[in-house]
């Protein structure tokens, strides 16, 4: 199943070849689907060619091969407790349940999740700490099942230093205040109480490193003193 940001794509793509022979380019996709960066657009490429819609061919620039597209999905519902058939002619048997959940014990509806409203204390970008990116008018409301205790905070990712780790450009990575973490942790970190960013922290003696999850950006080491733990990751949202 496709999201529908993936499904737009797919069909851009689709459309582009046969019209030119030639995809379009990042760029062209990210103004199209109205995304604020092309790592968006990467991440959709990427589960594109997952799931088997999509190839990307070696060597060559804006080289992608649509592979199949989605098939017609059979407008009527089966009843409770029949299973879908054949899905778009792929083969894939797909054994659907139907049921009343909200019967279901502890079972809650989704109208009735308890949330948590956080300060939204904007992009994570080097150059801001994070006492300056303090606004208590933003907001954005979390599921309280993604935290757990201690103070929280929201912050937007901004840049693709982490993609490696799951992190992308865009996202809102929900933070639990503290001052220190395991090595490994990735962390909020204050360099020279003047520039903040997201890294993996690691001690080695006396120094700290900062390792990014991507390998066109370098570690950073530094002294114990020149850097202060403001949170770590607790959760991630996503929109697409």
């Amino acid at each position: 199943m496709l999201t529908k940001k993936q499904h737009e794509l797919l069909m851009l793509i689709n459309e582009r070849l046969e019209q030119t022979g030639i995809s379009p380019s990042y760029d062209e996709m990210k103004d199209a689907l109205g995304l604020k960066s092309k790592s968006g657009i990467h991440r959709l490429i990427t589960g594109l060619e997952e799931r088997g819609f999509i190839r990307r061919l070696a060597h060559r620039a804006r080289a992608l091969e649509v592979l199949k597209m989605p098939g017609d999905v059979a407008a009527s519902t089966p009843a409770s407790g029949d299973m879908a058939g054949d899905v778009g002619g792929t083969g894939f048997d797909a054994k659907v349940i139907h049921g009343n959940f909200k019967s279901l014990p502890g079972a809650v509806p989704a109208n009735e999740v308890e949330s948590v409203e956080l300060p939204l204390y904007g992009a994570i970008a080097a150059g801001n700490p994070i006492e300056a990116l303090r606004d208590e008018s933003n907001r954005v409301s979390v599921p309280a099942s993604l935290l757990g205790r201690g103070e929280h905070y929201a912050l937007e990712v901004d840049g693709d230093s982490m993609i490696e780790a799951g992190i992308f450009d865009g996202d809102t990575a929900l933070i639990e205040h503290c001052d220190s973490a395991e090595n490994g942790t990735i962390v909020v970190a204050l360099i020279d109480d003047e520039e903040v960013t997201l890294k993996r922290v690691r001690r080695k003696g006396a120094s700290i490193a900062l390792e990014p999850a991507n390998k066109d950006f370098e570690t950073r080491i530094f002294g114990p003193d020149r850097v202060r733990v403001q949170g770590r990751i607790v959760g991630l949202m996503r929109k697409y």
